[in-house]
């Protein structure tokens, strides 16, 4: 299912037990469900600053498990708040891991959702986020965290 967001368009996938995939660019195979549904109703919530948390289930099938400890630990940062790529890795018991905490950052099947945008440098710089390119990335990382009026 496509998107129109505020930044261009994202991608909504799901299965018969939850949403799959958020992508930001088009996925060759789609479909449209009750998760997808209710994850664009959520998005479009969340964009017009009246949703601070998601509640459409999830269904992630892919990932190791320490890419699934880093995303739960994600999940975790509320909203409007932001953590240090060090802070994850030690949220998740790994303190050594910063590289490969935005390694599994950037494998996450849900962004937005699943809040990656929240993970900055530990100099509270903005460093990576998924996109077409890495400038278009960090200027989708910059307007999510602007949503969520955190000043970087």
């Amino acid at each position: 299912m496509k998107l129109n967001v505020p930044f261009g368009s994202i991608w909504l996938d799901a299965d018969d037990k939850g949403l799959t995939t958020v992508s930001f660019s088009e996925l060759a195979q789609h479909q449209t469900n009750q998760y997808t549904e209710q994850a664009a109703q959520e998005l479009t919530e969340y964009f017009a600053g009246k949703r601070i948390c998601f509640t459409v289930p999830l269904s992630v099938h892919s990932g190791t498990e320490f890419q699934r400890n880093v995303w739960k630990a994600l999940d975790q940062i509320p909203y409007g708040e932001t953590r240090s790529y060090l802070e994850i890795a030690q949220a998740i018991d790994s303190p050594k891991a910063v590289r490969a905490i935005g390694q599994a950052n950037s494998k996450n099947p849900i962004p937005i959702i699943v809040p990656c945008h929240r993970v900055i440098g530990k100099n509270g710089k903005l460093t990576g986020y998924s996109g077409s390119t890495e400038q278009a990335g960090l200027a989708i990382k910059k307007f999510l965290l602007h949503v969520e009026n955190v000043s970087i």
